[in-house]
């Protein structure tokens, strides 16, 4: 590496630790669950590696993938999940993180919901998403089943790819969420996961 690529890459490791320990912070990655990621300015892609608890995360903890999610170094393991990181990125140049957590909203609302997606109306914070300029208005998030197979699941998610601004739920898993960098990326994850659980305390209520 460059002493520059050495900058940028030790900046994206950062950024992914730090929100791995803001997202363990909140309870939204319980034991192993989640992964986490941040394309460099450069084209590589960093990814926390399979495994890892997301909250103790340490710079060997996250490895670099190439944009079909093969990892460099052969002796790495990257999150079984990772296809459906570079299926995000190569669909849309602006994505520079990808963050996905296993909240209890998330969770619970996923398997109680039999529908397709979840609508969220009239929440003031909808304005942290893409698009939204006031609370009076919803939007579909996107609930897609649980599948094992991650390359038949980006197989599914695919057609909704441009049209989902707060993120998609996997039913009983947990949500996707991204942005152009670590900071929007995290934004979009908070925001999603107070409206998840505004949703589930007003059920309860």
């Amino acid at each position: 590496m460059t002493e520059v690529s050495d900058r940028l890459w030790s900046g994206a490791v950062q950024d992914v630790i730090r929100a791995g320990q803001r997202m363990d912070q909140r309870g939204w990655v319980p034991a192993t669950a989640g992964n986490l990621s941040r394309r460099l300015s450069d084209g590589r892609i960093a990814i926390t590696r399979s495994g890892g608890h997301k909250g103790f995360l340490a710079e060997q903890d996250v490895i670099e993938i190439d944009p079909q999610g093969h990892p460099l170094d052969a002796t790495q393991k990257a999150s079984a999940e990772t296809l459906l990181h570079t299926q995000l990125y190569a669909f849309d140049p602006s994505v520079g993180a990808v963050l996905h957590g296993h909240s209890v909203a998330a969770t619970v609302l996923s398997m109680v919901m039999p529908g397709a997606s979840l609508t969220l109306a009239g929440y003031e914070l909808l304005k942290v998403f893409e698009g939204q300029s006031t609370h009076a208005t919803s939007i579909d998030v996107p609930v897609f089943d649980n599948d094992q197979d991650i390359a038949r699941l980006a197989g599914v998610v695919a057609p909704s790819l441009g049209k989902m601004p707060a993120g998609y739920i996997i039913r009983g898993h947990g949500v996707y969420v991204w942005g152009r960098d670590m900071a929007m990326a995290l934004a979009r994850l908070e925001g999603l996961e107070f409206l998840l659980a505004c949703e589930l305390e007003r059920r309860k209520a």
